[in-house]
């Protein structure tokens, strides 16, 4: 009985042995060029979010003192 276990074991690992060994990482030929448009697309995105970001602030803010005005006008 525990030699077929181990048996069955042995062979269910001996046939996923090749899926195991593969180290799975990609190789993208990349150079710095590549990783350099890549940072200056995303300086772009985040400099063109940075108003966005302000100006949602600033409406947030701008809510907040209307709430707090109606505060103060009813006590």
């Amino acid at each position: 009985m525990k030699t077929t276990v181990f048996g069955s074991i042995a062979a269910v690992l001996a046939s996923a042995l090749p899926a195991i060994a593969a180290s799975g990482a990609r190789e993208d030929n990349s150079g710095f060029f590549v990783w350099g448009f890549l940072g200056i697309c995303a300086l772009i995105i985040v400099a063109q979010m940075l108003p966005a970001v302000m100006v949602m602030l600033g409406f947030a803010k701008g809510v907040r003192k209307q709430e707090a005005a109606k505060q103060t006008t009813t006590h």
